[in-house]
């Protein structure tokens, strides 16, 4: 049996360890390597995504003066994907582009992973082979979309074709982080205000009321006695806190049925739901889109595409469109039976398979849903702001109703 290295960066990070490893692929090929991770059990389940099955998992002792670099990001794999493509296109030899490229690389790991793609290549293997050594940083899908490229001699084109797709689908990823920050950004600033009208304003209220001798309303009691537990408890809230969003994460990580759940309650949310939809099925379309093109068998490619879409739910429903395909059904039929995908993707999906043309009616449908995704994050980021505005509003202005309303009391009282 072949023995294949591969040597897979570790990922910089206070929190995380640096692990060898030693694994078989899909085809029983062995693999080794180095890579990072919070634990092993993490890391294992990171290479199984991966398609390796891992027989050995062991910590690496610390360098003496720590870290070599920072870790290799798909954003960098993303620009490499476009300067390979490039040199090749312009008639480079294949192991100058990656002399090259190493030369100019400042990430220490990204270079020693260039250097080795060059010495294999400059030793007989395939770029597909090369690249199978540092499974992380090139998954199935790339390998398979280069594999394909070899096979036909287009080498130069898949691979401008797949630097398009990483810088899509970075785009994408950019626009779903920003998507989902701003939900965040009003939660973060409803706590800070709260915290900051409890511990530093109300006290100052409270003091005043001691003076009138006389029982505060409900409302305003309720507000001082938050006020007197966050002052003399902010660190044990701030120790819960923490302590479940480090339980929950670390659950996450290691349940597939909490992640499924999660991931089914964040597309049934408004307008977050709505725009993790989109970017699912843009992901689906493009990817589906670029293997079937390439020449990779369909059944094949949905063994690739189900997890380019960000989402457990749509990975399963993209298995089970799989297994339908593979005995015999048509991808729309398939498509229209796990309920998932829109009247339209599925009638353009069957348009394009009684034309010949699938590829090119996936690339539009892909095409039609990052815009809508580009709209939707837009008006997103337009509606936040007077949102913020709101929720400070009904904050703030809920604390001084309540803070005035022994003042009102008291004058109605006198009057």
């Amino acid at each position: 049996m072949a023995t294949t290295a591969a040597k897979t960066p570790a990922t910089r990070s206070n929190a995380l360890e640096v692990f060898t490893w030693e694994g078989t692929d899909k085809r029983g090929v062995k693999m080794k390597g180095e890579t990072s991770s919070k634990n092993a059990n993490l890391l294992r389940a990171e290479l199984r995504k991966q398609g390796i099955n891992p027989t050995v998992v062991r910590t690496k002792s610390k360098p003496l003066f720590g870290a070599a670099g920072k870790s290799i990001s798909a954003a960098d794999i993303s620009v490499f994907s476009r300067q390979i493509a490039t040199m090749l296109q312009s008639g480079v030899p294949m192991v100058q582009s990656f002399e090259i490229l190493a030369s100019g690389q400042k990430n220490p790991r990204m270079r020693d992973m260039l250097v080795d793609i060059r010495d294999n290549i400059a030793g007989g293997s395939s770029l597909s082979e090369a690249m199978a050594r540092h499974p992380v940083q090139f998954d199935a899908l790339y390998r398979n979309l280069t594999r394909a490229g070899e096979g036909a001699g287009v080498l130069d084109t898949v691979l401008d074709t797949v630097a398009t797709y990483k810088e899509r689908t970075e785009a994408l990823k950019g626009k779903i982080k920003k998507a989902l920050f701003y939900p965040a950004a009003v939660i973060a600033v409803a706590i800070l205000v709260s915290a900051i009208l409890l511990i530093y304003v109300v006290p100052q209220f409270e003091t005043v009321f001691k003076g009138f001798g006389a029982d505060l309303p409900a409302f305003t009691q309720m507000i001082v006695d938050a006020s007197r537990f966050l002052t003399a408890w902010w660190w044990l809230v701030l120790l819960v806190v923490a302590g479940s969003v480090a339980g929950f994460m670390f659950a996450y990580k290691r349940s597939q049925a909490l992640e499924r759940n999660v991931d089914k309650l964040m597309l049934k949310l408004p307008v977050i739901g709505q725009i993790l939809h989109q970017s699912a099925i843009a992901r689906f379309a493009r990817t589906l889109a670029l293997t079937f093109k390439a020449g990779v068998p369909l059944v094949e490619a949905l063994e690739t595409v189900g997890g380019a879409t960000g989402s457990i739910v749509y990975n399963e429903a993209v298995n089970r469109i799989r297994d339908d395909v593979s005995v015999g059904y048509q991808l729309n039929v398939a498509m229209k039976q796990v309920n998932l995908f829109p009247h339209m993707v599925v009638q353009m999906t069957a348009i394009g398979e009684e034309a010949g043309a699938l590829d090119t009616m996936l690339l539009k449908v892909a095409e039609f849903y990052e815009q809508e995704v580009n709209n939707s994050v837009d008006a997103l980021a337009s509606l936040i702001e007077p949102f913020i505005m709101v929720v400070i509003g009904i904050l703030v202005g809920g604390m001084v109703i309540g803070m005035y309303l022994p003042i009102f009391k008291l004058a109605a009282t006198v009057g």
